[in-house]
């Protein structure tokens, strides 16, 4: 990944090289055991298992240990499958290498690193889909900054990460401002890299998570840093998988398992914000009550759909902007869900919180 800004108009010469460092981790196969089907012969169509063999185990994602902080906090009991390792991993970008290395089976993305990961050539699908009504993301300005509006960002230098939500995000409020690509200098980046890339003035904007911005304005609002809102959302949270785990009829059957400790912990965190405040935003990500309950009293409300029809629409969508910008190439993408899974998440929660 290069560690230093690259001009907008060689984005597809970064591709290239994040396509290559991407091909240079070992394996391009998922966890598959021996009931798997062999890479290239597609996604498998057979019924789910009802129960997991005894022991089955998963890998799965959890980005700042948040996940298995609120399976523990929500005391919903072990799932019938052991949890091999939690992976503190969050981005795109580093999730697909981690699947193409065989040490992650499932993560939860936006839902952006499915479709990068389709024009890597990287066989996933998705698996459960939460809906998000509000913004999850913001756009911070590097201190000293006079932009103050989406409008402003003509002619600036602008962070971007194409395998991540905050790039969609990105693209969408460009799109919605009027702006076209070549009005603004995208700097590829990944979201890890913004928060430096803003500090050091490399960039004038980078899209942040609501979690994020607390912590920066605090350090430079006093020295001209602001942040711009939107009412662009970032449509998915979603879980998602390698072909080749997908395949394992023992790891699919674990899978669709624990689509309903994933669903019912983000309802109990929705639903007890004063503890997930202490425990997680205080206790481990050193932020102030104050700020923390900044950060939930905009968190969105877990909306799980039993059709996915919306989302396939949105998803649609996205691919298509990013195609519009040359990013990637245009796909129909509804080969990157396993309806399989459909529902099961909207059966695990109350009605409330189904779509």
């Amino acid at each position: 990944m290069p560690s230093s800004p690259v001009p907008g108009v060689d984005r597809r010469l970064f591709l290239t090289s994040l396509l290559g460092a991407a091909a240079g981790v070992a394996g391009l196969s998922g966890c598959a055991g021996s009931s798997a089907a062999a890479d290239g012969e597609g996604a498998s169509t057979a019924p789910l298992a009802t129960k997991v063999p005894a022991g089955t185990g998963l890998k799965i994602s959890s980005y700042q240990n948040a996940q298995q902080l609120q399976l523990r906090l929500a005391q919903l009991g072990d799932p019938p499958f052991k949890v091999t390792d939690w992976l503190n991993i969050g981005a795109g970008p580093d999730v697909i290498n981690a699947f193409r290395a065989e040490s992650l089976d499932v993560a939860n993305n936006a839902g952006i690193p499915p479709i990068q990961a389709h024009y890597q050539g990287f066989d996933a699908k998705i698996v459960a889909i939460n809906i998000t009504r509000k913004p999850n993301y913001l756009f911070a300005t590097k201190p000293g900054s006079d932009i103050r509006s989406v409008q402003d960002f003509k002619g600036r230098k602008l962070a971007f990460s194409q395998g991540q939500a905050q790039g969609v995000v990105l693209l969408r409020a460009l799109r919605k401002a009027g702006l076209k690509y070549d009005e603004v200098e995208l700097v590829p980046l990944t979201s890890n890299q913004f928060l430096t890339a803003l500090q050091s003035g490399q960039v004038d904007i980078a899209p942040l998570g609501n979690s994020q911005a607390p912590a920066y304005l605090k350090q430079y609002e006093g020295k001209g840093a602001r942040v711009i809102t939107t009412d662009v959302v970032d449509l998915l949270s979603l879980l998602w998988a390698p072909v080749s785990v997908l395949n394992d009829s023992a790891k699919a059957a674990a899978i669709a398992a624990y689509i309903p400790y994933w669903a019912r912990s983000q309802v109990w965190t929705y639903e007890n914000p004063d503890v997930w405040n202490r425990e997680f935003y205080v206790k481990t990500q050193n932020l102030t009550l104050a700020q923390a309950e900044a950060i939930t009293e905009l968190a969105n409300k877990p909306l799980f759909p039993p059709s996915w029809n919306e989302a396939i629409k949105w998803e649609q969508e996205t691919a298509d902007l990013l195609a519009e910008g040359g990013f990637v190439k245009k796909f129909d993408v509804g080969e990157l869900f396993d309806h399989r899974f459909e529902g099961i998440a909207a059966k695990s929660v109350p009605a409330e919180y189904r779509k």
